[in-house]
């Protein structure tokens, strides 16, 4: 089986938290690797509430400087400073971004006890890649530069180990052989590598947090296995969506539908919308029905 992507939903508000439902901040575990994409108000203590340990983040995306996505990043580093951490933290924002961090560390104080890497993207398309998996960016439009990101996981050829016990083929160095498409001739049998391996899929998951709707979007998101979506305004509050530059929840549904996404997480809600809150999803389900509302310290696994 291949390694679970987990998502775990540290803050699915907008601009004004409210009881249920923080600023936003999402944590994506992979692995070793632990991507937390953006940094609202209070996610260091959303953290300890999810029982998680910030000082396994690996890496920081910021889609945009606005408050509710980056007010909670100044306290978030001290409190690496403070915990131990001893990796090098790699942050990364959109243009203007470099500026952004050089006047917060000026406000709130440098950091000295571990290595911070500030990484502008000023392009589209990929700006990190391993053996693992790959980062990528596209420009949304906001009020001030945006970035939605993607987090794909590379698919590797695996050796089916069903088949391996019923040809009696036994563990061993010769495995690599095979992982790499040879055959292998063991004890006078040969082992075609073509019969024991199989593909695993690349797997996408993709965040588009604040912005207008635009034409973007879809090919950028396209065939995610996991969408996490803005949708600020109801149904019927596309003028108001532009006039501010958001997301309407039927906008985030078509866009998932075009794209042929697998699931759809609709976060950024207003409070506005809490009071009708079973309309608000119904709106998006009956565009894509495999649309989902999390909640605060949920997570979800693809």
């Amino acid at each position: 089986m291949p390694e679970k992507i987990k998502i775990h939903f540290l803050g699915t508000g907008s601009m004004i938290p409210d009881a249920r439902r923080n600023h936003p901040a999402f944590l994506l575990v992979y692995g070793a690797e632990n991507i937390l994409v953006d940094c609202g108000e209070g996610t260091q203590i959303q953290f300890r509430k999810a029982h998680l340990n910030p000082c396994k983040v690996t890496k920081i995306l910021i889609t945009h400087w606005h408050g509710d996505h980056t007010f909670g990043l100044p306290g978030f580093l001290r409190t690496l400073a403070t915990s131990g951490y001893n990796k090098k933290l790699e942050i990364y924002g959109p243009r203007g971004f470099k500026k952004h961090m050089d006047e917060m560390f000026t406000a709130f104080g440098d950091i000295n006890e571990y290595k911070i890497e500030i990484h502008e993207i000023n392009s589209s398309g990929k700006f990190f890649e391993n053996s693992e998996f790959a980062l990528e960016a596209e420009k949304m439009i906001h009020v001030q530069p945006c970035n939605a990101y993607n987090f794909v996981a590379k698919g590797h050829s695996r050796i089916d180990k069903g088949k391996m016990k019923r040809l009696k083929l036994p563990q061993g160095r010769h495995l690599s052989e095979l992982k790499q498409g040879k055959d292998v001739t063991l004890n006078g049998k040969k082992f075609k590598a073509k019969d024991l391996l199989f593909s695993e899929e690349d797997r996408k998951v993709s965040f588009v947090m604040d912005t207008k709707l635009n034409a973007r979007i879809v090919p950028f998101v396209k065939n995610a296995d996991l969408l996490v979506s803005e949708a600020t305004f109801g149904k019927g509050d596309e003028k108001l969506a532009a006039a501010y530059q958001h997301l309407t929840v039927e906008q985030a549904a078509t866009i998932a539908k075009r794209a042929h996404v697998k699931k759809l997480c609709i976060t950024h809600l207003s409070a506005r919308n809490d009071s009708n809150i079973k309309g608000f999803l119904a709106d998006a389900k009956k565009i894509f029905p495999s649309t989902f509302l999390p909640r605060d310290l949920e997570e979800i696994s693809i």
